[in-house]
């Protein structure tokens, strides 16, 4: 069954298909003689705190997750859906064409239970992507995969580590949602060593209720973020927990790229090199002037791209995510020499901080966008409230109703994130790149993103070339908000 958001994105796109389409060519499908690549939807089985769990995946014949190609080739590839239920794929971070972008009922209907559903576009631009579903909440279990794009910046003489976070839980994520609509905080805590099918109550925290504007404090004092809805059963580097990390052997001296992929439905992360100092070199696959740190944070659905300079003595270097706000952790190894591997707690020794915007205010994209007055400005108040756990944007949850904001082709926009909630939430625009421009007032050159994180009373812009005509979601990448009505879309031809 079509989940509610999935019926209603089909009720709009129906009212605005027919003047968008025309605007856009067909798919070039004879552009080259060469196979599509095949991506199989499918449900796989992984084990998770030595539990074996069902879980969905995006896999090639031959089991490769995902997609490695080069930029300046075509995206030519077919997805089937081995499922039985509807399903369909979003290219995060890419620019497609509207009608191919993977968001039923916008660009497209969902492919069904055993179809399939040809793509084919070309790949502008290089850097670290990913795939995933943007049917129901079919991201929770797992439906996602690399989608890495090599160009020049890749050296031969460094290896790549890609690393793809996610949060896991055994509870059903329809059984989640409802939880949270009905009380605030999920937490499946008490579910710990229950089946997935298991339909034993879970404990829900409460929450404070209401809306809170910019500078708005609580108690006299200014309110903490309010952070993880979701108690998750475990956090994952690459499908694993570090009770059994994937260890991954690198050359003593040698050098290593590491693609790190948030692909959590509702977690963020404090990225931990340990002993070793990474030099940040990209963010959502754009380049950045280079900053060196042993820590970077990552919201859902950001990448970071991170160089590393493996010392040349044998050794075993972890690279842990912490859990914004608080000390679990999951994370991978990398080996050095065959150097012994030391057992990594599921805790970090303390608690991580609430993510923030200081890594954000020094990022400066070394290819920003060409100085220019903007043509239009869109004002995206994000709003909601925990009570009933409804979320939405100028305080309306979205629906077929909701007209698309108005651009025209060509006009340089920007869209002004104004945080009245006391949540976190990253914000991702499909089809296009944007640079952030603008944190709470002050103006700089910032980073090219999809992907930016908006905390609690910050005020964040972001700019924008309309190169792209369709219709185009917004939204907030936390997964349980962007269904309950932190989504909408714009729209030109």
């Amino acid at each position: 069954m079509l989940s509610r958001r999935a019926f209603l994105l089909s009720a709009l796109a129906a009212s605005t298909a027919g003047t968008l389409a025309r605007a856009q060519p067909a798919p070039q499908t004879g552009a080259s003689s060469a196979q599509p690549t095949l991506l199989r939807i499918e449900r796989r089985n992984i084990a998770v705190n030595g539990k074996p769990a069902s879980v969905l995946g995006i896999r090639q014949p031959d089991g490769t997750f995902g997609i490695r190609t080069q930029v300046g080739e075509r995206f030519r590839v077919r997805v089937e859906n081995t499922l039985n239920e509807p399903s369909l794929i979003h290219w995060h971070g890419l620019t497609p064409p509207w009608q191919q972008d993977g968001v039923p009922g916008v660009s497209g209907p969902p492919i069904p239970a055993g179809g399939s559903a040809d793509y084919d576009f070309p790949l502008r631009f290089g850097g670290t992507f990913w795939m995933h579903s943007h049917q129901g909440l079919q991201e929770q279990l797992l439906l996602a995969a690399p989608l890495i794009i090599r160009d020049q910046r890749d050296r031969p003489d460094q290896q790549e580590v890609i690393v793809m976070l996610a949060d896991f839980s055994f509870t059903p994520p329809d059984q989640i949602f409802a939880e949270l609509k009905k009380g605030g905080s999920m937490s499946p805590g008490a579910m710990t060593g229950a089946s997935p099918s298991a339909s034993a109550p879970t404990k829900v925290k409460g929450k404070a209720a209401g809306t809170m504007a910019p500078g708005m404090t609580m108690g006299g004092a200014a309110a903490k973020p309010d952070l993880n809805d979701v108690k998750y059963d475990a956090f994952l580097a690459n499908d694993r927990t570090l009770g059994d990390p994937e260890v991954v052997k690198v050359e003593p001296g040698g050098r290593v790229l590491l693609r790190i992929i948030n692909s959590s439905s509702m977690s963020a992360f404090h990225v931990d090199l340990d002993r070793l100092d990474g030099e940040l070199t990209a963010v959502d696959g754009f380049p950045v002037a280079p900053v060196v740190a042993r820590r970077f944070p990552i919201a859902v659905a950001q990448r970071l791209d991170i160089r590393l300079a493996i010392p040349r003595a044998p050794a075993a270097y972890p690279v842990r995510a912490v859990l914004e706000g608080e000390s679990r952790q999951t994370g991978i190894i990398l080996q050095a020499g065959g150097a012994p591997i030391a057992r990594i707690p599921d805790n970090a020794s303390t608690a991580s901080p609430a993510l923030t915007l200081d890594l954000e205010r020094r990022l400066r994209a070394a290819e920003p966008l060409k100085p220019r007055k903007a043509d239009r400005t869109h004002t995206l108040n994000l709003t909601g409230e925990m009570a009933g756990y409804v979320w939405s944007i100028n305080n309306v949850a979205w629906t077929k109703d909701v007209p698309p904001l108005p651009l025209a082709k060509g006009e340089r926009v920007e869209l002004v994130f104004v945080n009245q909630t006391p949540m976190q939430h990253p914000m991702h625009l499909h089809g296009h790149e944007f640079q952030v421009v603008e944190i709470d007032g002050k103006r700089f050159a910032g980073a090219v993103r999809d992907t930016v994180l908006v905390p609690p009373r910050r005020r964040v812009v972001v700019a924008f070339d309309a190169n792209n005509p369709g219709l185009w979601a917004i939204h907030c990448h936390l997964l349980y908000h962007l269904d309950a009505g932190m989504f909408t879309t714009l729209g030109y031809v």
